[in-house]
């Protein structure tokens, strides 16, 4: 038995750091937290001082068990949990759970997962910090009051099944503004003037005119001024200049450099950071610092010396900007600066990468430029045509990395050609071109995060948990509009001849950005009508600082839940009692067969149209909104049109064809069969010659292309790309295979490669039971019954699981018992409903 205990938070870490410690070392994982507050209690003592009621939940119990075993039989138990907030609790968790001695026990953190580092750690352990354990607690505890008495009043007064939350609905609050900005926003016209010119040589340059004119009875004014001029240079300045390098990554800009240029959610950065993190790549990945220590910036400068010279070496150190920065003292980094790639898995390796370079050239020399600016004059008008040149004198830092950036017009400079003062150019075009003022951008993911982090709202851990949960949570969603067309004109001169145009252009895109649903909107109204200080940014960013005061040891924890509880609680049970219901209703008119009034409002389902009221003799009528449609803008003539579906077109084989709207947008559907419409194609003006060109394009789909041990194999394209199915199973078709000409043997080689791959992952198959062992991704295993499926961590030594273990562990993890139970309790309410 090791006489010494390391525990970790997860197994991939524990597998790296037993490799740098010997054989008295054993190194076990407490998979995360072991020990939080109840699920169907609110936990906390409201009546009291606050105090939490922590217990150990179902699926940690035999983590506990192992533990205490091991800890029971260590002289020294080492807890080896991260160390932000987070990991200070999780160390006090479990030296409270294990019941650890204080002679025996040992605190220890590590930034980075090299041997260098867990030996100077074990060199110099402490006692945990319990002003950081505090800060945890507070934001714990606070989170679960905000959100335990909230949820109830929103069932009550929106809809059922929401719920609240102190950091998300603020990021809740962010993005329906900004939405509600963008509804507001009225574009304004005026004409931009770009021109070409040449010089003696021949060698060609764009320049512009700064200022637009703001109608086009100007615009084409000046071009027509324009007809017959001179043009030279008027004025040529030259200057040097210098650009330096960003600093190195925090939590917040590595989610946001990852989404513009690996094109990663914030919630998929995290996850491979981590795993960078645990298999010793990276250093620790949740961090608000910029600071390298001095031997990261040693390391940066001896591979800087050796892969590109001494002229592009110059070490610097950063200051963070971030008031409330956390315990993490380093930037994000390579753990050894002489490593720039990784093998193994593509997106941890381009992940890698990126830090790589931001890190390696914040130690960089700068970029040394020469910036280039030109006036040319006309002879027959005042206004001054201007081109900006940059030629790059000295790359720098520019050799390895350029930080991205979220604006999506920026012009970039380029060179000019050599030129003089009062040196004549020749006009090769001029254009004016409508163009029209933007509408501020929706949040995307990274944006969102920079925006929370200028605000001072949550903190590096918080940030992805939190746009995970918006989203899981059907407040926001990612947008799916590819745009609509949208006319401008444009007045070209060339060679003395003015000619006008009318072009088209895409606007209103939201794919890809965050758009609030119309029950994020209501809620949000909800919350901000009633509880205005919660929503408030102020208060959320206080709320931020009195934590870091917590974590500094300035202030008391309990004491700030006090002094929150006792005004949030009694203004609580105020809008529960006195406030009105909230469905988000607007009236858009009246029906004109019945004279109801017809309105848009948030249903039990989502969002619908309504005519007539619950109060009325009779029944009201209601229609989904299709998805491209919102609550906000929906006019009454659309309103209306959605009463017109699900309209019967005709029959077919026996059968109806209709056409209608769905959840996933219009579809026509035949018997049991659906065919989405085209994108943009609107169901109300499909006839049934439409229809049919669907419905037969989906036959020929459907139609099997081979016959496979006597099973009809078909193919189709679906969410993931181009699929063949056979047998009930669906298998890729990856760009090796020419989708639209598939031989047989091709369609042979894709079936028996995905059966043995199949064979491959079983591990266990008792039939009898219906129970299979199979392997998963990221090296883990899944055990699988019908519907029901656990995950079991990589240490699992899943080939000498037997029945009864793994009978075991599906009763364990409570799936199965739990879905049939809940699933008769609905069916016989539902039934005795109607009888009733």
């Amino acid at each position: 038995m090791a006489k010494n205990l390391v525990i970790v938070e997860s197994p991939a870490k524990a597998k790296t750091i037993e490799k740098f410690l010997g054989t008295d070392y054993k190194v076990a994982s407490s998979f995360g937290h072991i020990a939080d507050l109840p699920t169907k209690e609110i936990g906390v003592d409201t009546e009291g001082d606050f105090t939490p009621k922590y217990i150990v939940s179902k699926d940690k119990k035999d983590v506990v068990k192992k533990l205490k075993s091991l800890a029971k039989n260590a002289e020294t138990v080492w807890l080896a949990s991260d160390e932000d907030r987070e990991g200070e609790a999780i160390a006090w968790h479990l030296a409270e759970e294990l019941k650890l001695e204080d002679g025996k026990t040992k605190r220890i953190v590590f930034h980075e997962i090299t041997k260098t580092a867990i030996l100077k750690a074990i060199d110099n352990p402490r006692q945990i910090d319990y002003n950081l354990v505090n800060a945890q607690q507070a934001r714990r505890v606070l989170d679960r009051l905000v959100g335990y008495e909230l949820s109830p009043v929103l069932w009550r007064k929106v809809k059922g099944g929401l719920s609240a939350g102190r950091v998300q609905s603020v990021a809740v609050r962010l993005i329906v503004e900004r939405e509600r900005e963008i509804q507001d926003f009225k574009p304004q016209a005026s004409y931009r003037i770009d021109a070409e010119f040449a010089t003696e040589e021949g060698k060609s340059f764009k320049a512009k005119i700064p200022k637009n004119f703001d109608t086009k009875e100007e615009a084409e004014k000046f071009l027509k001024d324009n007809i017959g001029a001179n043009f030279k240079v008027a004025e040529l300045t030259t200057k040097p200049a210098k650009k330096n390098p960003a600093p190195p990554f925090t939590t917040s800009t590595l989610q946001q450099e990852a989404a513009r240029k690996l094109y990663f959610s914030v919630g998929k950065t995290m996850t491979l950071a981590q795993r960078l993190y645990e298999a010793g790549h990276i250093t620790y990945m949740r961090t608000d610092s910029v600071n390298l220590s001095e031997d990261a910036r040693k390391g940066a400068k001896n591979e800087i010396l050796k892969a590109y010279g001494e002229k592009y070496s110059k070490t610097r150190q950063f200051k963070g900007k971030s008031k409330g920065a956390q315990e993490a003292h380093e930037a994000i980094r390579p753990t050894g600066f002489q490593k720039h790639t990784i093998s193994g898995d593509r997106d941890q390796q381009r992940l890698y990468e990126l830090i790589w370079k931001r890190a390696i050239a914040s130690q960089m020399s700068d970029a040394q430029l020469e910036r280039t600016n030109v006036k040319i004059e006309a002879d027959k008008h005042n206004n001054n045509f201007t081109a900006n040149g940059e030629v790059l004198k000295f790359d720098g830092f520019l050799k390895v990395y350029l930080e991205g950036s979220d604006e999506e017009d920026e012009e970039q400079s380029g060179m000019l050609p050599a030129m003089k003062e009062g040196q004549p150019l020749n006009n090769e075009w001029i254009t004016a071109t409508e163009r029209f003022t933007r509408p501020p951008y929706r949040y995307t993911e990274a944006s969102l995060v920079k925006k929370l982090e200028e605000l001072g709202i949550g903190r590096p851990s918080t940030y992805a948990p939190t746009i995970s949960t918006i989203q899981s949570r059907n407040y926001i969603e990612k947008g799916s509009v590819d745009g609509n067309e949208r006319a401008y004109v444009q007045f070209r001169l060339k060679n003395g001849k003015l000619e006008e145009k009318s072009l088209t252009e895409t606007v209103g895109s939201d794919k890809g950005k965050m758009v609030p649903t119309a029950t994020g909107m209501v809620v949000n109204d909800f919350l901000v009508n009633h509880f205005s200080n919660i929503l408030d940014y102020n208060f959320t960013a206080k709320v931020e600082e009195s934590f870091d005061n917590i974590a500094e040891g300035n202030k008391e924890w309990k004491a700030m839940m006090k002094e929150f509880y006792k005004d949030f609680h009694p203004h609580v049970q105020d809008v529960a009692k006195n406030a009105e219901r909230e469905v988000g209703e607007r009236i858009l008119g009246e029906d004109p067969e019945s004279g109801k009034p017809v309105s848009v409002r948030l249903g039990k389902f989502g969002p619908m149209v309504q005519i007539g009221s619950v109060e009325d003799d009779e029944k009201p009528r209601f229609a989904s909104l299709g998805p491209d449609q919102h609550m906000e803008t929906l006019t009454y003539d659309q309103a209306m049109a959605l009463f017109e579906l699900p309209k019967t077109l005709g029959e077919y084989k026996g059968e109806a064809v209709e056409v209608n709207n769905g959840r996933y947008g219009p579809y026509v559907r035949f018997g049991k069969k659906f065919v989405s419409l085209e994108k943009g194609e609107d169901p109300l003006n499909v006839d049934f010659e439409r229809a049919m060109e669907l419905v037969k394009e989906k036959e020929k789909a459907d139609a099997p292309i081979y016959d496979y041990k006597d099973m009809p194999v078909q193919k189709g394209v679906g969410r993931f790309g181009p699929y063949l199915k056979w047998n009930g199973m669906f298998i890729n078709v990856n760009k090796k295979y020419d989708f639209d000409n598939l031989s047989d043997s091709d369609i042979e080689e894709l079936i028996e490669d995905k059966l043995r791959k199949e064979r491959e992952k079983l591990i266990h198959h008792w039939e009898e039971e219906g129970i299979r062992v199979e392997k998963a991704r990221w090296g883990r295993f899944n055990v699988i019954k019908g519907k029901t499926k656990v995950e079991l961590p990589k240490t699992t030594k899943a080939e000498e699981l037997t029945l009864e273990e793994v009978k075991d562990i599906l009763e364990k993890s409570g799936k199965t018992k739990k879905k049939k139970t809940t699933a008769k309790k609905k069916t016989t309410k539902k039934k005795t409903t109607k009888k009733k």
